[in-house]
């Protein structure tokens, strides 16, 4: 009776190869599943998670290639190039010059028509000595002092200090005041009063011609 019951028994089948599925079910610890990595990669895809090697390639990709220039550097000398071109670039360099006090006045024959014109005299006089400075040039050849009688009226005159160019100057002082013991005036007066004389002259004649211009009345 125990005889066929045992030889009832189902036997138990004997697994002689390896089966994929099983040995699937057996991985622990750190082993690796077979097609876990791909797996985890279509993942990766599929969620928009980018990898390790795609960060890799992508941080690789995004370097800025040798000899290539930062943004800001390039902003920077945009802005350098633009400020040296739209700064005026200045050529002329002014000629150096020198003061000198001079001392003015009208000549006697004017003294008469200074006392009518309406006009206080030393204005008159101030008024020329601005027309006949403005644009001269010192010239560095020598004028003579004029001889003609200044008027002895001393409130008339009219003083200040005068730029001249110090190269002409110069030539004058080599050539006519070598061991400099004359004033600078007396270098340069020869050039200057004769122009002063000649403004007050012409103020004068415009003071006269505009006394004797009727006047038109004015309009309601």
């Amino acid at each position: 009776m125990l005889r066929e019951d045992s030889r009832l028994r189902k036997k138990i089948p004997t697994i002689t190869r390896p089966d994929p599925a099983y040995a699937a079910t057996l991985q622990q610890g750190d082993r690796e599943v077979p097609g876990k990595e791909d797996e985890a990669q279509v993942t990766a895809t599929k969620t928009g998670t980018p990898s390790a090697d795609v960060d890799a390639d992508r941080h690789e990709s995004e370097r800025a290639p040798e000899g290539a220039v930062a943004p800001h550097q390039v902003t920077a000398e945009s802005s350098a190039l633009h400020t040296s071109l739209s700064a005026p670039v200045s050529t002329a360099t002014k000629s150096p010059t020198r003061k000198i006090d001079i001392r003015v006045n009208a000549l006697e024959r004017q003294e008469a028509a200074l006392e009518i014109c309406g006009v206080e005299p030393a204005h008159v006089v101030r008024a020329a000595l601005r027309r006949a400075i403005k644009g001269w040039q010192l010239s560095p050849v020598f004028a003579p002092v004029a001889e003609e009688r200044r008027t002895r009226n001393t409130q008339w005159q009219a003083r200040t200090s005068l730029a001249v160019d110090a190269a002409s100057l110069g030539i004058l002082l080599r050539d006519h005041d070598p061991l400099d013991v004359l004033s600078k005036w007396a270098l340069i007066r020869g050039q200057v009063e004769p122009r002063i004389w000649g403004a007050i002259d012409k103020i004068l004649e415009e003071i006269a011609d505009r006394a004797a211009s009727p006047h038109e009345p004015h309009a309601p």
